[in-house]
């Protein structure tokens, strides 16, 4: 469950105008302090992103789903899943208690030195490098 303050930042990026990417980046941010703190670990950075994605998602920020081709059909359709139940009230919306658990546990015997300075430098080096067109 993200911080209350961390909605409120990517809430107050939406009110500003800035885009649903930039409002999710608040979510990564979190994402990526829980790791160094120790909260729980991430196989990789590309991993602790892709969480703080899925959470913006279920926030209810207007973040997209991957496009074809971009992502596998797995991860375009967990996407879609949390985007839909974002949109949704919060209200009506349901937690499974024995899930998250078994998520946290999972999660807390990954490493911690994914989200280093290097790691996360090595991630944003390869990313760019993906999205060069020469």
């Amino acid at each position: 469950m993200p911080e209350k303050e961390t909605v409120e930042r990517a809430k107050e990026d939406l009110r500003e105008g800035k885009s649903p990417t930039t409002a999710a980046g608040e979510f990564v941010h979190e994402e990526i302090q829980h790791v160094r703190e120790g909260k729980h670990g991430a196989r990789s950075a590309k991993q602790a992103i892709a969480i703080g994605l899925s959470e913006a998602r279920r926030a209810g920020i207007p973040l997209k789903p991957p496009a074809k081709g971009k992502a596998s059909a797995s991860t375009r359709q967990k996407a879609e899943r949390d985007y839909e139940k974002g949109q949704k009230d919060p209200e009506t919306r349901e937690k499974s208690n024995a899930r998250s658990r078994a998520r946290e546990k999972v999660l807390k015997r990954e490493p911690k030195s994914t989200v280093s300075h290097e790691a996360l430098s090595r991630q944003a080096k390869s990313a760019a490098r993906k999205r060069k067109t020469s």
